[in-house]
């Protein structure tokens, strides 16, 4: 996976099991992505839960509007939101799972997967028991 570059920098922290990076607001709330400009100033880096639970989940059926700069050609994937305990509900790729897979609340795990032939992204799977 090293040798794939980040979709955008700064989405996760650089680590054997690495986190993805959010930001806790002057008022605690935490949020991800990390603003960027001015408002990153006003935040403060966070690295997130590796783990949460499905919150909802979809499948992309067909290509999305641009700017869509995705693998080609396009292949249906599922999306959808996990939350992070006490942290953030994030927007997700779902992978390593079908449809019929997921149920909604079950575990979800964090990992950096390809997008496309030189770029990985973050994505959250069905936990994998031990």
């Amino acid at each position: 996976m090293s040798a794939l570059a980040p979709i955008a920098p700064g989405l996760w922290t650089d680590e054997a099991e690495p986190r993805l990076i959010g930001a806790r607001r002057g008022d605690g709330e935490i949020i991800f992505p990390v603003p960027s400009g001015d408002a990153a100033a006003l935040v403060e880096p966070v690295a997130l839960s590796r783990k949460g639970t499905l919150w909802s989940w979809t499948t992309q059926g067909f290509e999305p509007k641009e700017p869509y700069s995705g693998p080609q050609p396009f292949r249906p994937f599922l999306i959808g939101y996990v939350e992070l305990p006490g942290e953030v509900i994030v927007e997700t790729h779902i992978v390593d799972a079908s449809a019929a897979d997921l149920i909604i609340g079950m575990p979800m795990e964090f990992a950096v997967v390809p997008f496309d032939e030189t770029r990985s992204t973050y994505a959250f799977r069905p936990e994998r028991q031990p």
